[in-house]
């Protein structure tokens, strides 16, 4: 993996402030420089952008190349006469940030470093005792040890991980996941068995911000909403996610879409995720027959269940690709009740784009008719503004890569924390 994402936050002053805590403010104005310039940097660029003297660049440059938060890489040219100038940039040997997810076809870890480059990205299967937490975090606490010495070998360093899960989340306790059938999983605590400080999330949140990373022209605004075991929503706005009063914002799954329908894992009735998760399309399918030739397909019997277990979206994307009429009225039905609840959110939000993630990424071919068909019919200014719709850039690895980047976002902002560690 070598695709790069960029990072950003909030930005300090663009120069330097001279007062008594200079050298960190300093630090960090000179870090940033270096981070958003895209390119190896020369240190007389950066006297020239910042306003501070050379030897002041020069004591914070050889400090961030000890603490191996840059590098010195390539030379650049000012179109003048003379030497080339060594060029300062990110490094991609110190510290890194790990992702963990649990996603409908398993459970998948990512390592970042430092310029926001995939190092490490695995995938496994549920447990065989399927989605009860001891074991499904016992398995990522594996994977995330096997990710950490993995890229430990590529001198990187892990710092934080973080957990996306499908539900919301109060701290590191996940307090309900209908899904997953979790209520007050410790998740957190769970996880101190990696060895390093982990944050838990909610999957769609970090998604989204894998996806506000992810491309040269990123959009300012969008709902990214993410299907498969659940189905949750990112909400950003004018480059911002967001989280709601408590953090617990997104809960799209549990958007009443047919007030008398079906009882859903949450207590209630008609929620979308009894019409259109990757759980509620299989169940559709259940029954009728398999009309595909592949032989990885569903299949009646024990090994049949097994394989829609481990892998609910080949099963469902190969039975659409061979036009199963069965599949296809699913799909359909999934799709019209996704675009019913996202009309209301696009409505009260003003969103002007919907980006369609996790499982929904795979199956957008047979999704993004019948939702724009709904979108078009309900979005009151639909008829002028036309909302888009597509697929993510990241697919179904949104989630790991957007924990994973959330995870070594914090020593971008913050490097004196990194820096500290070290000494």
């Amino acid at each position: 993996m070598t695709a790069a994402f960029r990072l950003s936050g909030p930005r300090p002053p663009e120069g330097a402030v001279r007062q008594e805590d200079l050298r960190d403010l300093n630090l960090k104005v000179v870090f940033q420089h270096i981070l958003d310039a895209g390119r190896p940097i020369s240190r007389t660029e950066l006297a020239t952008a910042t306003g501070l003297t050379r030897p002041t660049i020069t004591r914070i440059a050889e400090e961030l190349l000890a603490g191996r938060l840059i590098t010195e890489k390539g030379v650049t040219h000012n179109g003048r006469a003379g030497r080339p100038r060594v060029g300062l940039t990110l490094s991609d040997r110190g510290p890194a940030g790990l992702g963990l997810d649990i996603r409908a076809d398993g459970l998948a870890a990512c390592v970042v470093d430092l310029t926001g480059t995939v190092r490490h990205l695995t995938f496994a299967p549920m447990p065989p005792t399927g989605r009860d937490a001891e074991a499904v975090l016992g398995s990522l606490i594996r994977m995330g040890c096997e990710a950490i010495e993995a890229v430990t070998a590529k001198e990187l360093t892990v710092v934080t991980a973080t957990l996306a899960v499908p539900g919301p989340v109060d701290g590191g306790v996940v307090r309900i996941a209908p899904a997953l059938g979790w209520r007050d999983v410790d998740a957190g605590t769970f996880l101190a068995d990696l060895g390093v400080p982990c944050v838990v999330d909610n999957e769609a949140n970090l998604a989204a911000l894998g996806e506000l990373y992810a491309g040269d022209d990123p959009l300012g605004s969008f709902l990214y909403v993410s299907g498969g075991l659940g189905i949750g929503a990112g909400i950003v706005l004018n480059g911002s996610l967001m989280r709601g009063a408590r953090g617990w914002s997104g809960e799209l799954g549990h958007v009443t879409v047919e007030p008398e329908g079906a009882a859903c894992a949450c207590g209630s009735r008609g929620c979308l995720e009894t019409y259109a998760s990757t759980g509620a399309i299989l169940g559709a399918l259940r029954g009728a027959p398999d009309r595909t030739d592949a032989r990885d397909s569903a299949v009646p019997g024990e090994a049949g269940d097994a394989f829609e277990r481990i892998n609910p979206d080949s099963v469902i994307t190969s039975r659409a690709e061979a036009a199963d009429p069965a599949a296809l009225v699913a799909l359909d039905r999934a799709g019209s009740a996704l675009g019913i609840a996202l009309s209301g959110a696009v409505n009260v939000l003003d969103i002007d784009s919907v980006l369609l993630g996790g499982s929904f990424a795979l199956l957008s071919s047979w999704l993004t008719d019948p939702v724009r068909a709904e979108i078009d019919r309900r979005v009151l200014t639909a008829s002028w503004s036309p909302v888009t719709i597509r697929p993510t850039l990241l697919g179904p690895d949104a989630a790991v890569i957007g924990a994973a980047l959330t995870s070594i976002d914090q020593i971008r902002r913050r490097p004196t924390t990194w820096l500290a560690r070290q000494s």
